[in-house]
């Protein structure tokens, strides 16, 4: 039904807050009590005078009666109801249901955010206790101080004779772990507080970085022909890099995409994107430039050439995730191993092959996207010794899906799919999927 023929239902919600007798109001506005039912029931059209009076009546502006429901909180409740797995709500009468019941229609979308924002939050954890080795450092640092403390308390309560400068000694290793164990604590649960968010609690040298990149929004070009003492002092300048290694890793970033700049200027950028679709191996044929260097110039650029941004990721030979450029709905984890199926790994088993697929993010919000990869070796070859590879993974948001992208997930212990060949472990959604 329309937005604009629910007014009776508003009509009538208003008249039952006010606990206004049906005929009561007919009688203020000069109707009766018959044809007001009608137009509670939406069997009758109003607007104009009688609209206004009954506003009026009910002491209300006559908008929120023919408006209604904000088209936010619609959207929000139609979400809710695409995410619905064990029943099927009626969809079409959700306009409808947030005219008559306002208050309940905020309240599913509330709890639908909140629910979304749990299971966010949940998955961020998740990839934090399984993988996160400064965690692990920590646990194992407070099982330590446990230890020795129960260790010094037995002595002291199964020692009856001990000299007082023994005892003393002890009694000051107790204070000294036990102040230790609570400092360790609270540090652990402050890290743990910030788990959900993803900006916060950069504590690897890796976050340090991608926060760097992102507050500059991977472009570095104005760096133009800055000599190395020059890009050395801007790293060491960056608020973000609080550690030697952060600053180590973002130097040979910065260095790179600077590179990448020299070689694909963004006027170029701006004419080849201008000239025909986003294809990367067509703009690596008209500039000469390497696919690698392509895909992380997309990335780069994307967010001030293009509608919307594109998501970049690195990893080296082995898989381990080097560097990201995140992209809404394509979920990519913090800590644990990446989706196998991804073609940024396909790539690393066939070396500068160039490898393009279409990919569905599964989950709540299932999200296509064409994917791009290519992997390159780094360093000087060297005979008898097989080169290292980096492999790109270029990740291009589509915005009509066609169902004909191959399902993947962002890692196993938090994929919904229920039958994968390349599962390593359980997944903590399969169940619910």
């Amino acid at each position: 039904m329309p937005q604009s023929g629910l007014a009776g239902s508003r009509i009538r919600e208003r008249r039952l807050v006010a606990k206004v007798r049906q005929a009561d109001l007919a009688e203020r506005v000069g109707i009766s009590a018959s044809y007001l039912n009608l137009i509670e029931h939406n069997r009758r059209r109003i607007g104009g005078k009688l609209l206004n009076d009954i506003a009026k009546a009910l002491g209300v502006e006559a908008s929120l009666l023919s408006e209604g429901a904000e088209a936010t909180l619609l959207a929000n409740l139609r979400e809710a109801a695409a995410d619905a797995q064990t029943v099927a709500p009626e969809v079409a009468r959700s306009d409808e249901f947030a005219g008559r019941f306002p208050g309940f229609a905020a309240l599913i979308a509330e709890q639908h955010r909140r629910l979304r924002s749990l299971e966010h939050t949940a998955a961020t954890l998740t990839d934090r206790l399984t993988h996160d080795p400064h965690l692990a450092t920590s646990v194992h640092e407070m099982l330590s101080m446990v230890t020795a403390i129960r260790s010094t308390a037995g002595i002291l309560a199964d020692t009856k004779e001990l000299e007082p400068e023994w005892r003393n000694r002890f009694h000051r290793n107790l204070n000294e772990d036990s102040q230790r164990l609570a400092e360790g604590a609270e540090q652990l649960v402050a890290y743990l507080d910030d788990a959900g968010d993803a900006r916060a609690g950069m504590t690897l040298p890796l976050e340090e970085v991608e926060s760097m990149l992102q507050a500059h929004a991977f472009q570095f070009d104005a760096l133009g022909e800055a000599p190395l003492e020059a890009l050395q002092t801007f790293v060491a300048n960056q608020p973000h890099l609080t550690t030697e290694a952060a600053r180590d890793m973002a130097l040979t970033v910065v260095r790179q995409l600077r590179a990448d700049a020299r070689a694909l200027p963004i006027e170029m950028m701006a004419r080849v994107l201008r000239d025909g679709p986003v294809a990367p191996e067509r703009i690596a044929g008209e500039t000469g430039a390497p696919l690698s260097a392509v895909l992380r110039r997309l990335a780069a650029v994307s967010d001030s050439l293009l509608a919307q941004p594109f998501g970049l990721v690195m990893c080296d030979a082995a898989g381990t995730l080097m560097l990201r450029k995140p992209v809404e709905g394509f979920a990519v984890p913090r800590f644990s191993g990446a989706c196998p199926k991804w073609p940024l790994f396909q790539a690393l088993s066939r070396p500068m092959q160039p490898l393009r697929q279409r990919l569905t993010m599964t989950g709540r919000e299932a999200r296509d996207f064409d994917c791009y990869a290519v992997s390159e070796p780094i360093g000087q070859m060297q005979v008898n010794l097989a080169p290292l590879y980096h492999s790109y993974m270029l990740i291009i948001p589509i915005d009509v899906a066609d169902d004909s992208g191959a399902p993947v997930g962002s890692s196993c212990r938090v994929c919904p799919l229920d039958q994968c060949d390349g599962r390593r472990e359980p997944s903590l959604l399969a169940a619910r999927a």
